[in-house]
């Protein structure tokens, strides 16, 4: 049974052996009970995750063609492979779960904001995005890829970029190179007065990131609160946690906008 690649879903998929054992060996070594994998694609990496012994295994994929070829591949799949996308289903497990994944290119920073919203539950994740990408997540302050992705996942789970995945990997061969990071939940998450202000503190910031972040936030602090000289720095110089407690001094107007939202 064949299948077909389609661009419109971003579909370059995995090939090579090597790296899917990378992966597994990466995996194992956080024992996982509950392991969800997002966009199996043609199964490369799942047959090495059918091979886990003792773990209730899930995997997601939108693609029906994909679904039909996968339950071909591996019977074993029957009610365990969700035909939906990632960005509209449910957590497949009640508690605790991994997730893994080759995430396809074009959606893969909404499938990070999925993680962020499955954080109670999200354990774990170790996924394959573009490098770019990948090293956004794991930036640190003061370097030029450091922005939102960076901050807002780094607020709840620390980040490890593994190693770097060449276009030779794939079929087709994407035109950029690939790297896989692990996430794992944090256990001393800073302390924010809510959610809700922290995302919004970090994407205002960072949406004018050349401005002195008085300017950029200026709309969420009172006159006084600004004349801190924190605000004379950029955006990218600051810490997750220096993020964090700002939202302690957000103003009265920002949770009256949150009330409006809510």
């Amino acid at each position: 049974m064949q299948y077909t690649l389609k661009k419109s879903l971003g579909q370059h998929f995995l090939k090579d052996a090597s790296v899917c054992e990378r992966i597994l060996d990466t995996l194992k070594d956080e024992h996982p009970s509950k392991l969800l994998e997002v966009g199996p694609g043609g199964g490369a990496l799942t047959k090495y995750l059918l091979t886990l012994e003792g773990v209730d295994f899930r995997a997601v994929e939108v693609d029906l063609e994909k679904v039909d070829y996968l339950l071909h591949q591996f019977p074993e799949l029957k009610n365990r492979l969700l035909h939906e996308s990632i960005l509209d289903t449910a957590p497949p497990f009640p508690d605790s779960f991994v997730l893994v994944g080759n995430f396809p290119y074009n959606i893969s920073s909404q499938i990070v904001f999925r993680i962020l919203d499955w954080k109670d539950q999200v354990t774990v994740m170790i996924g394959m995005f573009q490098k770019e990408v990948a090293q956004r997540i794991v930036a640190k302050e003061g370097s030029k890829a450091y922005g939102i992705l960076s901050v807002l996942v780094q607020a709840f789970y620390e980040s490890d970029y593994l190693f770097d995945v060449g276009q030779d990997a794939f079929v087709p061969p994407p035109k950029v190179m690939s790297g896989v990071i692990r996430l794992r939940r944090r256990n001393d998450v800073p302390e924010m007065k809510s959610e809700h202000l922290f995302f919004m503190l970090v994407k205002a910031a960072f949406n004018q990131r050349r401005k002195m972040l008085r300017n950029a936030v200026r709309h969420l602090f009172n006159p006084s609160v600004l004349e801190d000289s924190l605000f004379n720095k950029r955006a990218e110089q600051l810490t997750v946690k220096q993020f964090a407690d700002l939202t302690f001094l957000m103003s009265a107007a920002s949770e009256s906008k949150k009330n409006i939202h809510a």
